[in-house]
């Protein structure tokens, strides 16, 4: 067997290779998030400090533009991490109908774009979360501990993030995350340059979708991995339970519910 025959029976076998390069991006975002992404100290540190020291008050960090891009890179990576596995099957699906179509030489190339390209939106949520946490901890709303230290804020996040979850906005974001098939019908363009298209595309939908979501780590704390994984695993049921509008009307009402909830503690601890 010549190397070009070996090579051709690799690339037929799309969804191993799409799949195992979803894992190894997948193990190494999450590796590195729970390293700490080049932080002071790892997430399993900080997750440990935040439930033995529940509301413990540290200094924020020196902003600087080094600064900056590191915690640009720590939201980043997570997101990657967060977000692979629940759109792995619209990558799968990708890989499969390129290599139906036969529209492109290449359609291991062209699902790596759109891969790239659902990536790309994350990293501009990352930067807009970056600014944020940046401007927050200027004006002392988010502490060192990354999280929200007044309580009416993080009522107020918790209230609203629990609001979007009966929007229109949401739930007509919600549906194309959950039908791949539909996505593509509507949405497939040939080649590397409409697969970056669509991978914007689905990536502006997921965002449409979650947004409200991992701000919520704003709340918990955006290093805590308890609440990094938590939310993770409910974007990939939410995403997976098409027809049960039930699971996102729920944790609509749950989040409405602790935030009010949030918001009345000072007045009982009183």
């Amino acid at each position: 067997m010549t190397g070009e025959t070996a090579l051709e029976a690799v690339l037929k076998r799309d969804r191993l290779v799409v799949m195992a390069g979803l894992v190894i991006v997948f193990v190494i975002s999450a590796a590195y998030t729970v390293a700490g992404i080049g932080m002071n100290m790892s997430a399993v540190t900080m997750t440990k400090m935040a439930i033995r020291m529940p509301g413990m008050a540290m200094t924020p960090a020196g902003w600087s533009p080094a600064y900056a891009l590191l915690v640009f890179l720590m939201w980043w990576v997570m997101m990657i991490a967060m977000m692979i596995p629940s759109a792995a099957p619209m990558v799968l699906l990708h890989a499969a109908i390129a290599r139906k179509q036969g529209a492109s030489a290449r359609p291991l190339v062209a699902t790596a774009v759109f891969a790239l390209g659902y990536l790309a939106v994350w990293a501009g949520f990352s930067l807009v979360a970056t600014l944020a946490q940046w401007g927050l901890e200027a004006i002392g709303v988010v502490t060192g501990m990354m999280e929200i230290a007044s309580p009416v804020v993080a009522g107020l996040v918790l209230i609203v993030a629990g609001l979007y979850q009966f929007t229109p906005l949401k739930h007509a974001c919600l549906r194309h995350c959950q039908s791949p098939i539909g996505f593509i019908a509507h949405h497939w363009r040939p080649g590397a340059g409409g697969a970056w298209r669509m991978g914007l595309e689905h990536g502006a939908f997921c965002l449409g979708c979650c947004w409200f979501l991992m701000l919520l780590l704003f709340v918990g704390g955006i290093m805590n991995l308890i609440w990094i994984a938590g939310i993770a695993l409910y974007v990939g049921i939410e995403k997976f339970a098409a027809g049960r509008r039930w699971v996102t009307t729920a944790t609509g009402a749950a989040l409405t519910l602790a935030g009010f909830l949030v918001l009345a503690r000072p007045f009982f601890a009183a």
